[in-house]
């Protein structure tokens, strides 16, 4: 393989300690087993995460980015994104509520906060899900930006928040502008703009601090009352190897299954794929290489290396910008 030619690439893992974390990602992730502070993300793969494999092993994915823009991203979305790697793929295992908290699009990032920072668009996939979880997305019909203003000041904003139980294998889409929060008993598969701007309009009694302020402000200005959030169920009657889930002017997102097949995918030269598996185990076949991929491992397909092949008996989750 020269140098020259970009090849499917495995990550390294970056975790975070968050205080609304829990315990159960540990059992994947066991070097964590005698830590006994929260694992509340891990951060699959995105442009923090250092490549683990072949020529490019050690070098950040921002950096391969801007190396070989187009070749790894595909011309399109290496030109809007002015070759910066655009997504981010987490895992969240949520025990506690997080904020509830509102991004902006990539409009609002630009005039709050300036130049270089983008907006926060994002689909969350639910991998578990206690029998009580829930998770608030929206707000309740015909509440107007006005009274929106006037709860949030008031302290009165869960009055109005639309709550939505969940179960496994559901997907929720998260637009910029929507007023949100996940909730304890869910463990979360997430997809997002490669952005970590987050407005907190309340936090559960949490002390305010430094490292969690509200932003109440900018939350106002941001939120949306007019999205109205649909949970999609997973129809267990439809059987395909390829699901679609989300489709935004962000990314598309899918869900992969396989009993044991071996299936093609393509990239076609347009925009690279990230698959994760989020059960059994995955043989990535890429040319002559050949990748295992098992529970909660991301691999970075690059635009221009076309054609491909998955096999085993798993499910995944694949990821492509737009």
């Amino acid at each position: 393989m020269s140098e020259e030619n970009l090849y499917p690439m495995k990550v390294n893992p970056l975790f975070r300690h968050y205080v609304w974390g829990g315990q159960s990602l540990k059992k994947v992730f066991t070097e964590f087993e005698d830590d006994k502070s929260p694992l509340a993300e891990v951060w699959l793969l995105g442009e923090d995460n250092q490549i683990a494999n072949g020529f490019l092993a050690g070098r950040k994915l921002s950096d391969v980015s801007k190396e070989f823009g187009k070749s790894l991203l595909g011309s399109e979305i290496a030109k809007k994104n002015n070759n910066q790697f655009p997504l981010l793929i987490k895992i969240l295992d949520c025990a506690r509520w997080l904020s509830l908290q509102v991004h902006p699009n990539d409009e609002q990032a630009l005039e709050l906060e300036g130049s270089g920072f983008r907006g926060k668009t994002e689909a969350w996939h639910v991998l578990e899900a206690d029998s009580n979880a829930s998770l608030i997305a929206g707000l309740k019909n015909n509440i107007s930006k006005d009274e929106v203003e006037q709860r949030i000041r008031q302290g009165e904003i869960l009055d109005i928040v639309k709550s939505h139980s969940v179960k496994k294998n559901d997907t929720v889409f998260v637009g910029a502008g929507t007023i949100h929060a996940l909730g304890p008993g869910t463990l979360i598969y997430e997809v997002q703009q490669m952005s970590d701007l987050t407005y907190r309009v309340h936090d559960w009694d949490r002390p305010e601090t430094e490292e969690r302020p509200l932003h109440i402000e900018k939350s106002i200005k941001v939120i949306d009352p007019d999205i109205d959030v649909k949970i999609l169920h997973f129809d267990p009657s439809v059987d395909t190897f390829t699901r679609p889930l989300v489709k935004c002017q962000k990314f598309i997102l899918e869900a992969l299954e396989s009993s044991g097949r071996t299936e093609d995918l393509d990239t076609q030269g347009k925009g690279f794929h990230i698959l994760t598996v989020i059960a059994g185990e995955v043989r990535l076949i890429a040319g002559k290489e050949s990748i295992s991929l098992k529970k909660f491992q991301s691999v970075l397909i690059p635009a221009d290396f076309g054609r491909y092949q998955v096999s085993g008996d798993f499910r995944a989750l694949k990821a492509q910008a737009l």
